[in-house]
């Protein structure tokens, strides 16, 4: 199992958590496709659920707030980039032209977290680690594997997320118009302008899960109520589809190249 043990260094993608409309449908679906556990959590969080793969966290969900006369937010997945100082990366991410959705909080013990938006719209968190360092399984079938910013300005995205979170951006060899996102020269993510597919797509980070047989696996997300945008391709990567799961929350499936 692909466990991780040491802290992630700021910049990389550390945990993601989906905040849905209805919290125990999307922890049904999510243990039908990928095999996880969980259930709501204490009060004080907000009920708020970590999920676990073979006992080990890998994502989080949550019920979604809406607050009074306020629309209801779309149903997404969100990339949390790991920092050793949330507020210091707070600074950076204002001083670069980010927006701040929710300023540093703590989260008890476990961490602390804020909701910041780029200068070109994409939503992202970051996370401070206290007892709670992020998901602890990654690039295994079931869990978290690539996080990927679908951006309309790649110049500017460099830019800010290079003086934000000290992260390099270079292109992908062999790939056209994508590029590689590295902290410390690993690479840690992907970057990729932005395909108005459907038109008015907004800039946002697309959350990769690692399945074994794509296909099969959304043939079940199909069976669930969810939805397939992309079908399975081939790509050089591997095979991979894109989806919504039955609350309209898009993310990605792929089954990875052997190496």
């Amino acid at each position: 199992m692909p466990e991780v043990t040491t802290p992630y260094a700021t910049g990389t993608p550390c945990w993601v958590d989906l905040m849905a409309k209805d919290q125990q449908a999307a922890l049904d679906f999510y243990r039908d496709l990928f095999g996880w556990q969980g259930r709501p959590g204490p009060a004080e969080f907000g009920g708020y659920a970590v999920c676990d793969l073979h006992g080990k966290a890998v994502a989080g969900i949550g019920p979604a707030m809406t607050a009074e006369g306020a629309p209801e937010p779309p149903s997404l997945w969100t990339t949390y980039l790991a920092s050793t100082d949330a507020e210091a990366t707070q600074e950076a991410i204002v001083g670069a032209g980010g927006t701040l959705l929710a300023p540093v909080m703590d989260v008890g013990v476990l961490g602390r977290m804020l909701i910041a938006a780029d200068p070109q719209g994409a939503v992202f968190g970051v996370w401070q680690p206290g007892e709670f360092s992020g998901a602890r399984v990654v690039n295994e079938a079931g869990a978290l594997i690539w996080n990927e910013l679908h951006t309309s300005d790649v110049g500017a995205a460099t830019a800010f997320y290079g003086e934000a979170l000290g992260i390099g951006i270079q292109p992908l060899e062999g790939a056209d118009s994508y590029w590689e996102l590295q902290v410390g020269g690993r690479t840690v993510g992907g970057a990729t302008r932005l395909a108005e597919d459907p038109p008015g797509t907004p800039p946002h980070w697309l959350t990769y899960f690692a399945v074994d047989d794509v296909d099969s696996t959304a043939d079940a997300l199909i069976r669930g109520g969810g939805n397939v945008l992309v079908p399975p391709f081939d790509m050089m990567a591997g095979r991979m589809t894109v989806v919504t799961d039955p609350q309209g929350a898009p993310f990605a499936m792929i089954t990875p190249s052997p190496l």
